[in-house]
């Protein structure tokens, strides 16, 4: 009879506890995008918690409105049909954004997502990214979409962690804005660097936050959100800390100075000496900074 009885409470106690599991970890463990949601903006948000409006409303509304794969989407490598290990074990949902190149990883995914929103809104003068020697190098070629293109791999080919480090100025944790990103270059015990883009952002009437983030990764792979493990309800979320000296998402650590937004191209030409690039193709220009204290780095 006691024996009965324990065995009994064993096995209801081994349920409760699955049940338990079930409960916390199956939003994990469902495929991408399990919400089947139509683009960033449709993904739903924690309990208490509301989208936030950046300080730019257009830019905002266009992260918001990136479309995403259907649901059980798979990371795919650039020009193959091989599935991304790394990337669909880490990914919650797929970004529908075709790769331009299989050099178009990490830095160049944040780089791409900016650059998106201003060609689509036709600010053309405002496309402009920096190589390690600090030359800006900005777009030219207006609304061709091909020359666009071309630009775009013209700058994954010189751009990089260490440049966009270099290039971009910090914002405090406090202020984090969506198309922010978080940044490092190589470092001790890191032989490469890492970027990740700041894709959405919540908060609470208690003015905690909660940022949901995108990636690109090496070996090229589909642009993707990142899946927050120790989120259970919420996996597309992570917690946002204002006074965090280090933050881990996924397996990535970032500082508290490693917060980097992009800024406008200084209108102050007595500061730049002008090196003119011209090319029928990709149509662009750089301009190289006399004072910026730039030097030649490797990756």
């Amino acid at each position: 009879m006691k024996k009965s009885v324990i065995r009994i409470c064993i096995t209801v106690a081994s349920v409760l506890v699955f049940a338990m599991l079930a409960f916390f970890y199956f939003p994990v463990l469902l495929p991408g995008n399990y919400e089947n949601a139509e683009c960033i903006g449709y993904i739903a948000v924690p309990k208490g918690y509301e989208r936030v409006c950046g300080n730019d409303k257009e830019y905002t509304e266009f992260l918001r409105s990136i479309p995403l794969k259907p649901k059980g989407a798979k990371v795919m490598l650039y020009g193959s049909n091989e599935t991304a290990k790394f990337g669909n074990l880490n990914k919650y949902a797929v970004i529908d954004l075709p790769l331009l190149s299989n050099a178009e990883q990490c830095t160049d995914a944040c780089m791409r997502l900016r650059a998106e929103y201003l060609f689509r809104h036709g600010k053309y003068a405002k496309i402009h990214f920096a190589n390690n020697a600090g030359l800006d190098f900005f777009y030219l070629g207006g609304r061709n979409r091909k020359a666009f293109e071309s630009y775009m791999k013209r700058v994954y080919g010189f751009a990089n962690t260490a440049s966009l480090t270099k290039e971009l100025p910090t914002r405090a944790l406090k202020d984090v804005q969506l198309g922010d990103i978080l940044v490092y270059p190589a470092r001790k015990g890191h032989k490469y660097g890492h970027a990740i883009f700041v894709i959405d952002v919540v908060q609470n009437k208690k003015g905690e936050k909660m940022v949901m983030l995108a990636e690109g990764n090496t070996p090229a792979c589909d642009i993707h959100l990142v899946r927050n493990f120790r989120n259970w309800r919420n996996p597309a979320w992570f917690k946002w800390n204002d006074n965090a000296e280090v933050q881990y998402f996924s397996v990535f650590k970032f500082y508290k100075d490693e917060l980097r937004y992009f800024q406008k191209p200084s209108k102050n030409l007595k500061q730049f000496i002008l090196f003119m690039f011209l090319d029928a193709e990709t149509a662009y220009f750089s301009i190289a900074r006399t004072c910026s204290g730039y030097s030649m780095k490797t990756r």
